[in-house]
């Protein structure tokens, strides 16, 4: 059985390539004289957010309206990159903040951060191959995929709030 490729497989391929390399080296970039300090809690809110959209588009979807999962797919991609613009700057602006927990709350703080770490990399081809099928009319690929998509992107968006509470002490 032959897999269908969307028209923007390459294009989806190399992102999900250059986007974590980019982070990761821009991630070790920085850029002093400025302060961008400000930005965890907002991008803490904005994966917050995210998650609220994420559910309320499954429901939406469900209850059968087309028009408003796609407006809400739409914002939850758009915020997602707003987020990592402001990851990114706030990185390559600021020294990382050491988590200062200890005990078991550490173990707990580190798995939820490596697992947050891990799936906002694989994610990212998720959304982006879901969102394609959409796109072209694929909505059959598009829901197979999604159930798998959902719940990851969830994920990430949940635990990145977490990881932010469970760090914010430290700042």
């Amino acid at each position: 059985m032959s897999v269908t490729k969307t028209p923007y497989h390459k294009l989806i391929v190399t992102l999900s390539i250059l986007l974590p390399l980019a982070v990761a080296i821009l991630f070790r970039v920085k850029i002093p004289g400025y302060d961008f300090s400000y930005l965890p809690p907002i991008y803490a809110t904005i994966n917050g957010v995210t998650a609220l959209l994420l559910i309320v588009a499954v429901v939406a979807i469900k209850r059968r309206n087309r028009k408003l999962h796609e407006v809400l797919m739409k914002t939850c991609i758009a915020l997602s990159g707003a987020f990592l613009v402001m990851y990114v700057l706030y990185h390559m602006t600021s020294d990382s903040t050491p988590f200062g927990g200890e005990g078991l709350i550490r173990v707990v703080y580190f798995s939820i951060l490596i697992s947050h770490i891990i799936l906002s990399v694989a994610v990212v081809p998720m959304v982006l191959f879901t969102f394609s099928r959409a796109l072209s009319g694929n909505f059959e690929r598009h829901r197979a995929l999604a159930k798998f998509t959902f719940p990851i992107w969830l994920y990430v968006a949940v635990t990145g709030v977490i990881v932010y509470i469970m760090i914010s002490p430290y700042y």
